[in-house]
């Protein structure tokens, strides 16, 4: 996640400790912004496939195939075509990858914050913040790495 604004320069440990807690709290609202839209999208199309097959059987079954079996054809054609957008977007899988790095970042952010309060201002040094730091880079890299692996994922529906 870049950012536009200047990167400040020599500060203190202290400080350091704020601006990484900024950069972690800023991951998780990333993480926050993008589960929310894939839990929507991935709600939203199991609910429309699940209705639009619910009436497709019902009306194949209440009618001699006239108007309303044509009308459940395309129901049935629509619920195909809505599980291969489903198994190409896979939002489902997106949206628990976005929860665990959520997950990632708020536990990350509480560690910070509990090693600022617990550790005298003189005692909170730049090697103390690394570890810190370092994870903060390990949870881009894991959601990066685990980005690309899905979009590199051929699922079953697409053929190999």
């Amino acid at each position: 996640m870049g950012s536009t604004e200047q990167m400040p320069a020599g500060l203190t440990p202290l400080e350091t400790a704020g601006h990484l807690l900024e950069r972690i709290r800023q991951g998780n609202a990333y993480a926050r912004s993008r589960k929310k839209r894939f839990r929507l999208s991935s709600s939203a199309l199991k609910v429309l496939t699940l209705s639009l097959s619910a009436a497709s059987t019902i009306i194949l079954g209440l009618q001699n195939l006239g108007f309303w079996a044509g009308l459940a054809f395309a129901f049935v054609a629509l619920v195909t075509l809505l599980g291969a957008v489903e198994s190409f977007f896979n939002w489902r899988s997106r949206w628990v990858l976005m929860e665990e790095t959520q997950y990632r970042f708020q536990r990350l952010a509480d560690d910070l914050e509990y090693l600022v309060a617990s550790t005298p201002t003189a005692g909170l040094t730049y090697d103390r913040l690394q570890p810190i730091f370092d994870e903060y880079q390990s949870v881009w890299a894991h959601l990066s790495e685990r980005w690309l692996q899905e979009r590199r994922t051929i699922s079953p529906s697409e053929g190999r």
